[in-house]
């Protein structure tokens, strides 16, 4: 291309941004969403949000470390630098081969958000950004430089400035700017400087090797040692304050052989295979893994079905109360935190709003019962990628020191399901069946991106990783470390690329299986609502065949036991659960049978001859004698008491049996006196009533005020209905293409009416200002523009008083309104003229 068919060089981001096509402005926009809330007017205010702080340094912040590495170059380099001045800093002397290489994307990230503008000839970092990124004593530059010469010299006597320049060799000059110059000149030639460290005594020189790398800045006394007076007396350190001096920029990048940054990273760290395991084995782990997180869920709602623990006043759970949960389902606190906050982002628990608050299940726990095992699982895990609360925080501290509790405030970051997602991106990435060496996922992420602003945010970022590859395992997304394929059409992964090889481990603990991965290959992207509906579907139908088929008969046993040998099917599972007391589980659940549980059998309506069929129905043993006497006993006592409301009363047809109670020391505390041969009154309440007289072993029924038996039924008690916690977001959303579109529209019809060429005399736009006439006026350019069917550019607020530019090819005018073909909506619309405030006419070559 000639220099005259070469486009002119851009004169601002506003410019740059306006020589983009469609493609190239969508993909910042998506990059960068917040630049789109609310949609700018026009490609000016565009390019100044880009610039602001806020935006500026949440861009920065999702730069991975060479991109950011090259930023910080930038920043240090000359404004505005050519592409071969950069370079330079990237590659040093030495042109590392792989920095070359890797460079121009870089650079073409920078570009794309908005960062950099110019073309190689002029490379410009965005102010804010240099102000930033640019070395200064209250905030140092990750690149370890300082200032330079021009920058620490500055407010240095001339007379001082000559000395140094006297000293260093230089010719004395007549003035300050060019006897600075002329020692930039100096320390920036390689082969002068070199000459000139050759005399350095050694001394001098290790100091000079302390700071190179930073940080520049060194402490002195009023009276310097001779190896830093040789260096003050020749600029090679420049006093910045009383007894502080600085190391030059210039002479720390010669010292380093140009190099900005002492290790670049142009290429990230590999994530390395610490095992790899046969697919079938992984996808069984992770099955088994997946039944046990159904198992746990339902177990902890179980314990919770008649209302679980109370909610503390500032909300959340008692620390008492998650001990209790984790000794309930024989967890560890940690791991009970991570259940009851899986269930609460599922839905499925939530608090009742009573005035004695407590948890409980919600009527969405029903509905999930009765869906299939692995669609209950991918509800689950899908809630879980998308839940930005964060259980492994549970027991630390807030800011203001008080303890985190389960299910209470500030347990939201927003950062965990992107880390979430990442992670599990990173094991999609490897071979099928290789489990991720945890250290190497973590390097990555932190190359990803680097650790930068608060630290603790820093460590927390780490920190999520590791929950969620401990969590992914618990819920069975991966097993024995790898991704499963169940995992795999979670996130909506391809299939895995080939495994390396059979089951094969590290023959030792130091040895990996590297698994190398150009680092520019696209990551997978969070799916949007519907693509994760399919995808969860998806990774429900591969695990429903590897889940275990539940059955429905149990093995009864001599001693008061039932064994069931597997997983039950919901009918049984629910009526066992009420009939016996669960032992033990594992592989195996082993159900104990006791006069409590047969009591508890009957209280829910049950008859003695309704549970002789039901275990008859379900035994692949006959029922054993000593359960079938069991029940008939309890069955016979139960009901012969009876207890209301007296405040309480007891009565029975055997008034020997109420002579019993009486006589019971046991009973002095439920205030027992007989109204009749077969009445008790007691001053207790009818539900301690019934508790004491069962501790006596007894068992009493409750009944109603018209004397009928009432039945206490199981899952009775359930929260109104309520929705799951929504996700914090993490900035503004991606816009959607159909919004993205529009957005586009609306700022290149803006720009077109903030950058259409005027007339001469007519008014021009000044920092998006409408034009002015007056109504006469207006109306008479109109009907002239209908005439002679010319453009013209309007200013127009609209109902609800947002003003616009556009740019019009006016039709008709009649009844205080003017047709026209608006060229920036690229349509035919109707204005009211009163809506106008201005009109002017374009050019003739107006585009």
């Amino acid at each position: 291309m000639s220099t005259e068919d070469r486009p002119p060089a851009p004169r601002s981001l506003a410019e740059a941004l306006r020589a983009r096509g469609d493609a190239a402005l969508g993909a910042l926009l998506r990059s960068r969403p917040d630049l789109i809330t609310p949609v700018p007017t026009d490609l000016t205010q565009l390019a100044t949000r880009a610039g602001t702080r806020a935006s500026v340094v949440r861009a920065l912040e999702r730069l991975d470390r060479f991109a950011l590495q090259t930023a910080e170059a930038l920043a240090v380099a000359a404004d505005p630098a050519t592409y071969g001045e950069l370079l330079g800093l990237m590659a040093g002397d030495d042109a590392d081969p792989v920095v070359v290489a890797a460079l121009p994307h870089a650079v073409d990230l920078l570009r794309e958000q908005a960062l950099v503008w110019g073309g190689d000839d002029r490379l410009r970092l965005v102010r804010t950004a240099r102000e930033l990124l640019a070395p200064s004593p209250q905030h140092p530059s990750p690149t370890g430089l300082g200032p330079t010469v021009q920058e620490a010299t500055a407010g240095m006597s001339p007379g001082r400035i000559q000395e140094i320049v006297t000293a260093a060799g230089l010719a004395s000059t007549h003035d300050s700017v060019s006897a600075v110059t002329a020692l930039a000149g100096l320390f920036t030639d390689r082969a002068r400087m070199a000459a000139l460290l050759a005399d350095a005594p050694a001394d001098s020189v290790e100091v000079l090797e302390r700071l190179v790398w930073g940080p520049p800045y060194g402490q002195v006394t009023p009276d310097p040692a001779p190896r830093l007076r040789w260096l003050l007396d020749r600029g090679l350190l420049l006093p910045t304050a009383p007894g502080t001096v600085v190391l030059p920029r210039e002479v720390a990048l010669h010292l380093r052989r140009g190099l900005a940054h002492r290790a670049p990273e142009p290429v990230p760290p590999v994530v390395e295979a610490a095992a790899v395991h046969r697919p079938q084995v992984v996808d069984s782990a992770a099955a088994g893994q997946a039944y046990t997180t159904l198992a746990t869920v339902e177990e902890l709602l179980k314990d919770w079905d008649e209302g679980g623990p109370a909610v503390l006043r500032a909300g959340g759970l008692s620390v008492r109360d998650l001990k209790r949960t984790a000794v309930a389902l024989d967890v560890p606190e940690p791991a009970a935190a991570f259940w009851v906050e899986l269930a609460y982002a599922a839905g499925l628990i939530a608090s009742d709003g009573e005035a004695d608050e407590r948890y409980a299940a919600t009527p969405a726990y029903d509905e999930w019962l009765e869906q299939p095992p692995a669609e209950r699982w991918s509800r689950l895990v899908t809630a879980w990628l998308a839940a930005t609360r964060t259980a492994g925080l549970v027991g630390g501290r807030d800011a203001k020191d008080r303890t985190l509790s389960a299910l209470g405030p500030g347990l939201d970051r927003s950062a965990a399901p992107e880390v979430r997602h990442r992670v599990l991106a990173l094991l999609a990435g490897l071979p099928e069946g290789a489990a991720p060496a945890a250290g190497s996922v973590l390097a990555r992420l932190r190359w990803e991106r680097p650790l930068r602003g608060d630290r603790r945010e820093d460590d927390l970022r780490g920190r999520l990783a590791e929950w969620a590859l401990s969590e992914a395992e618990l819920l069975g997304v991966t097993g024995r470390g790898a991704l499963s394929a169940q995992g795999r059409a979670l996130l909506g992964a391809p299939a895995a690329p080939a495994t390396p090889g059979p089951e094969a481990e590290p023959s030792g603990p130091g040895d990996k299986l590297p698994v190398h991965h150009h680092h520019r290959t696209a990551p997978l992207a969070p799916l949007s609502a519907t693509e994760q509906a399919v995808a969860s579907a998806a990774a429900a139908r591969l695990l429903a065949p590897l889940l275990p088929e539940p059955l429905d008969h149990v093995l009864l046993q001599a001693d008061l036991t039932a064994v069931a040998p597997g997983p039950l099917r919901r009918p049984l599972a629910d009526m066992l659960g009420v009939l016996a007391d669960v032992e033990s589980k594992g592989g195996a659940t082993v159900y104990r049978f006791t006069p409590g549980s047969v009591r508890r059998a009957l209280d829910a309506g049950q008859a003695a001859s309704d549970l002789h069929a039901f275990l008859a129905a379900h035994s692949r043993t006959p029922v054993p004698q000593p359960l079938a006497y069991l029940i008939d006993d309890v069955a016979r006592r139960h009901g012969h008491l009876r207890v209301g409301a007296a405040s309480a009363y007891v009565r029975c047809d055997d008034d020997a049996v109420l002579s019993e109670i009486l006589a019971d020391k046991r009973a002095a505390g439920l205030g027992l006196r007989r109204l009749a041969p077969t009445v008790l009154a007691a001053q207790a309440d009818p539900a301690g009533l019934l508790e004491g007289l069962r501790a006596m072993g007894f068992a009493p029924a409750a009944e109603s005020a018209e004397g009928d038996v009432l039945i206490t039924r199981a899952l009775a008690h359930r929260t109104p209905p309520r929705t799951a916690p929504e996700p914090v977001p993490d900035g503004p959303p991606v816009p959607d293409d159909t919004l993205l579109a529009a957005a586009l529209r609306a700022i290149r019809a803006g720009d077109l009416a903030s950058t259409a060429p005027r007339k001469p005399g007519a008014a021009p736009a000044v920092n998006g200002e409408l034009p002015r006439t007056g109504a006469a006026e207006t109306l008479a350019t109109m009907q002239a523009a209908v005439l002679t069917g010319e453009a013209l550019w309007i200013g127009y607020v609209n109902a609800e008083g947002a003003a616009s530019q556009r740019v019009i090819a006016p039709v008709r005018v009649e009844g205080g309104f003017v047709t026209a073909y608006d060229h920036t909506a690229d349509e035919v619309r109707t204005y009211p003229l009163h809506r106008i405030t201005g009109v002017a006419e374009l050019a003739d070559d107006a585009g």
